[in-house]
């Protein structure tokens, strides 16, 4: 490693935004089959794990502010695949839940993990230690947020 701290090769950043691109590249082919963007899609893991969620709690688990999420949200309305609903005891809070074809979708997106960790080429130690190493430098996504590798043999 140079000594030099400004040189893009020694900088941490540079690979795992790379990292991040190239996964999201891969994502991209399998996503267009369900008319979905990344961020829609992951959106949509939310509310398969646990439909009728408050815009916020959305914007918690996915680290995303309001401003960002709303625009995602209307898209996903207009695609009739979830509901916006203002409540009643509150009017500035909005729920977000699933429609029967935003559920049905699910059904659709199963094949998702099990392409993607083909497509990465990883064998299961590889896997582990990205795992890892993520949770070590987001400690905000360890908790509930493992890799399950649909190729395993455990």
């Amino acid at each position: 490693m140079s000594l030099d701290p400004l040189k893009l090769s020694n900088q941490l950043c540079f690979p795992i935004y790379s990292l991040s691109k190239t996964i999201i590249n891969h994502y991209r082919p399998l996503l267009k089959e369900l008319d979905l963007t990344y961020p829609q899609y992951l959106v949509m893991l939310v509310l398969w794990e646990q439909d009728q969620q408050t815009v916020g709690k959305l914007g918690e688990r996915l680290q995303l502010d309001t401003g960002t999420l709303t625009p995602l949200l209307k898209r996903l309305e207009i695609k009739g695949l979830i509901h916006r609903e203002r409540t009643t005891q509150d009017e500035r809070v909005v729920e977000i839940s699933l429609t029967l074809k935003g559920d049905a979708l699910k059904n659709q997106a199963a094949t998702i993990p099990h392409a993607m960790l083909a497509a990465m080429q990883l064998d299961d130690e590889a896997i582990n230690l990205l795992q890892q190493v993520a949770q070590k430098l987001c400690p905000s996504h360890a908790t509930g947020c493992s890799v399950i590798n649909p190729i395993s043999n455990d």
